[in-house]
């Protein structure tokens, strides 16, 4: 028998089967087309023909081998080397006032915060039994005094043996001591300012019976305020009485003036410091105990070359820069090898192979190589705000540890 026809597709699977065939013959060109499109391009490239993509020129190339970097100035102006360390004021004139006697307080002639003179009465105690003790022994002196005298006379004639009159001159001197005692107990009861200064604490009241040795008044002198810093051993040698300082207080705008009026001649052996003792002037509005930030200046120059502190690469323990120098290709980074004189927060003098108005690379150094071509950013844009270093100079600033 003759093969089977195969029988002829009618209705919807023969228009399913012919919508297969057309999504296979599109897939096929579809995959032809990406084999060829490679060829074709590299066909249009090296003919040359309309639409082909630019040939890259070496000056373009170039460029994109140039590291981009911000480059500042160096620049003349005034920095300082300053140390800077914490500490609390403290007054050296303080003075607790206290009580001599066991007495009753009868009088009170000053409050917190009133400014007394020395030897300005402050209280008052009860001095009744003490003026009548005083009253006794100066009747009692008087009638020996007399009776000295009387046996004085007698002895010069004498009428009376020397033991007479030794005895005599024995009572008269005792009774005189017993007059200072009875008004040294009256002076007691009048309770005076040892210095003249300011009362910072009252601690009793009218009616207050007091012992001795009671603590009833602090008084502080507002111009005896010093600050005491512990310097490190390796900053003495620059250490002068009179060296000038600042104190600045969070609560007090601006800073005040200050200057080293005692240095201490013994290292701490634990510490390994210095103490060192900073006199206010005129107190300029600080107060005992104020917590404050003490600014020591080590060193001045008033007409320094600056740079920018950004500009410093660290190698282990040397100090390099980069220095733009212009080729005959375009501008090149320069590795220079700096010390540094004087440090601040923001700038740097330096010593080194420098000259006024040379640039500096502040930005993009991180990897850059010795002679590396490189291309110059706006530093405004590359830094903001620190470019305007070269406008003037900032204090220094070493946080001592």
């Amino acid at each position: 028998m003759p093969p089977a026809l195969p029988q002829k597709r009618t209705g919807k699977k023969a228009m399913n089967f012919a919508h297969t065939r057309r999504i296979s013959t599109v897939h096929a060109l579809a995959a032809m087309i990406l084999l060829l499109l490679p060829l074709v391009a590299g066909c249009a490239f090296d003919s040359g023909v309309a639409g082909e993509p630019p040939v890259a020129d070496s000056a373009t190339a170039d460029a994109d081998d140039a590291v981009p970097v911000a480059a500042l100035p160096l620049f003349r102006g005034r920095i300082e080397s300053v140390l800077r360390f914490s500490t609390n004021l403290e007054a050296e004139n303080r003075v607790d006032v206290l009580a001599e006697a066991e007495r009753h307080v009868t009088d009170l002639l000053v409050e917190e915060g009133d400014t007394v003179r020395a030897g300005q009465t402050l209280l008052l105690l009860e001095d009744e039994a003490q003026r009548t003790a005083l009253k006794r022994v100066e009747s009692q002196l008087a009638r020996s005094r007399l009776e000295y005298e009387r046996q004085n006379r007698l002895y010069e004639q004498e009428l009376i043996s020397e033991q007479a009159y030794n005895q005599a001159r024995y009572d008269m001197e005792q009774l005189e001591l017993a007059l200072e005692d009875a008004e040294r107990e009256l002076g007691y009861a009048t309770v005076t300012a040892p210095i003249s200064g300011v009362v910072t604490e009252r601690l009793i009241n009218v009616g207050d019976h007091v012992e001795t040795h009671a603590k009833l008044f602090e008084i502080v002198d507002f111009d005896s305020i010093v600050a005491r810093v512990f310097v490190p051993e390796r900053q003495l040698a620059g250490l002068f009485v009179g060296q000038p300082a600042r104190v600045m207080a969070q609560s007090l705008a601006g800073s005040r003036e200050a200057a080293i009026e005692r240095v201490s001649p013994v290292v701490d052996p634990q510490s390994g410091t210095v103490k060192v003792t900073l006199g206010i002037p005129g107190n300029q509005g600080l107060l005992p105990g104020m917590y404050v930030e003490v600014d020591l200046v080590a060193a001045v120059e008033e007409d320094a070359l600056l740079a920018p502190k950004r500009a410093l690469v660290y190698d282990q323990e040397q100090v390099f820069v980069f220095r733009v120098v212009e080729g005959p290709d375009g501008p090149r980074a320069e590795r220079l090898l700096v010390s540094i004189l004087i440090e601040s927060e923001d700038v740097v003098q330096l010593a080194g192979d420098l000259t006024d108005g040379e640039r500096l690379i502040v930005a993009g150094q991180a990897g850059l190589k010795d002679g590396a071509r490189v291309r110059l950013l706006d530093p405004a844009e590359a830094l903001g705000s620190a470019a305007e270093l070269g406008a003037a100079s900032v204090p220094t600033y070493q946080p001592v540890s």
